[in-house]
């Protein structure tokens, strides 16, 4: 039996369960999919939020800057990438630097004493690329970008070393209570069998399925809405159009399209917004994508869209009541941390410690392990201008399996090893970029492919590309869209 068990490992779930690795509990996280991150968390925008956009009295607000506040030094413990390179909200009229103030005022009343309202000439010199019809900018220092699905994974691997029991590929069927135990079935999809587990306490991190995990024990007092953004990501050498997050001022057709640059150095256009009936459903759509890109063109038009990587979307958990659900249910030592959109990647840090407290309150004063080890070391090699790696080499270290990412046969080695099973050429593309360069992993694809059977004793047939029905791998993508794009 367990102390408690989470369900959901993505970003709040990993996070939650790495807090509660410090105490000496026995935890088991469940996943439904075939690795961590595989939601929203592996699939948002990487903003590091800073706290101003969240209306004051949500939990939203109560959490978004105490979030951003502690990513500097979980970065330093984890090394999965962050960087404070400040935002900007352009206005390019009058009723939008009305918006500006609206935004400063509320981040005032959330803490936020780095919020100031500049002019065109300043903007200019921060960001040369951006149109210059721009009037005016709310500037907020301390927001940054990251990589969510990175992070994700360094809090599951830092977790896991803890202590931490993650089981993936297992989906929760149905949940009792009886005598203050919890018993939990799962469809072991990856063994081919049902599964049953024991817990005092469970915390539902379920995302999109959050309320139906809910609904299983008997609860129905919110509701999730599926609602999908889609992106563009271009090369890294469009990245030095944006120096800053670039938002545009909120209206009230909503928050406009955001322009950025990754933490590794492409840009990246997006999202829209969108309702859906399937949380699964995470294709893009030509139209909408046509609509991201017109609408960053009045943020920065110098983009090349022939240099166009690939679009994506992710299926925010939007709740009825448009707030962070965060608060034991009517049933004692059920958690829900349910509803956890945008700044949820933000919050999450937050939002760990305050449950490890809700559950201080329930349970009494946890005990601290002795032995808690808050450091990951991480996966990516930066290699200096003296790295003398070449495709083919005898040596894993100088090994490069990806060229346009130079990632080595060792990382890749190093990144399968971590305690957190690996069969889909998605996982090692997450963990080291392998595959995320100009060619989209067709010249590393089947490199990586040998290497995971290798590792993991895999027949061949038995690694994917993302996952539980996807091909073995990567397909051509479909370029004439945005070259015909580019050219207009």
């Amino acid at each position: 039996m367990y102390d408690i068990i989470i369900i959901g490992a993505g970003v709040i779930g990993t996070s939650i369960a790495r807090e509660l690795s410090r105490y000496d509990l026995d935890v088991l996280v469940l996943e439904k999919e075939n690795d961590v991150s595989q939601g929203a968390s592996k699939a948002n925008s990487g903003i590091v939020h800073g706290g101003y956009d969240a209306k004051h009295g949500t939990n939203k607000g109560h959490f978004s800057r105490k979030g951003n506040r502690m990513f500097e030094k979980l970065n330093e413990e984890l090394n999965f990438g962050y960087e404070e390179c400040g935002s900007l909200v352009l206005a390019f009229d009058d009723s939008e630097v009305e918006a500006l103030e609206t935004l400063k005022e509320n981040g005032i009343k959330n803490g936020i004493e780095d919020l100031e309202i500049i002019d065109q000439e300043e903007i200019l010199k921060m960001e040369p690329h951006v149109n210059t019809e721009v009037k005016k900018a709310l500037y907020c220092k301390t927001a940054g970008i990251t990589s969510p699905y990175e992070l994700t994974i360094a809090l599951a691997e830092n977790a896991i070393h803890n202590g931490v029991t993650l089981n993936l590929k297992e989906e929760v069927i149905s949940i009792n209570k009886e005598n203050e135990i919890f018993t939990i079935k799962t469809n072991d999809w990856g063994h081919n069998r049902e599964n049953t587990y024991e817990s005092r306490y469970i915390i539902n991190c379920a995302g999109t399925y959050s309320d139906k995990i809910a609904n299983m024990i008997g609860l129905d007092d919110f509701y999730i809405i599926p609602r999908r953004g889609e992106y563009v990501v271009l090369n890294k050498n469009q990245g030095y159009l944006a120096n800053n997050v670039l938002f545009q001022a909120p209206s009230k057709k909503g928050k406009g399209i955001l322009v950025t640059r990754t933490v590794h150095g492409n840009l990246m256009l997006g999202p829209n917004a969108q309702e859906i009936q399937d949380p699964m459903a995470v294709g893009t759509n030509l139209e909408n994508l046509k609509y991201i890109v017109n609408t960053a063109r009045k943020t920065v038009d110098k983009f090349d869209l022939k240099y166009t990587l690939r679009s994506f979307s992710g299926v925010r958990a939007t709740s009825n009541i448009h707030d962070f659900i965060i608060e034991e249910s009517t049933i004692e030592r059920f958690i829900n941390v349910a509803g956890i959109e945008s700044p949820g990647l933000t919050s999450s840090p937050a939002i760990a410690k305050y449950v490890v407290e809700m559950v201080e309150k329930i349970e009494g004063k946890l005990a601290k392990k002795k032995n808690f080890d808050p450091t990951r070391k991480a996966i990516i090699v930066k290699k200096d201008e003296d790295f003398d790696g070449i495709i083919g080499h005898d040596n894993p270290d100088k090994n490069i399996i990806c060229r346009c990412e130079s990632v080595t046969e060792a990382e890749i080695i190093d990144a399968i090893h971590r305690g957190i099973s690996i069969d889909s050429l998605d996982a090692v593309k997450r963990r080291t970029r392998a595959g995320m360069g100009p060619c989209q992993g067709h010249f590393c694809g089947p490199k990586v492919k040998e290497i995971i059977a290798r590792e993991e004793d895999l027949e061949p047939s038995e690694v994917t590309l993302r996952g539980k029905g996807s091909s073995s791998l990567p397909p051509r993508e479909k370029r004439n869209f945005w070259m015909n794009l580019s050219n207009r």
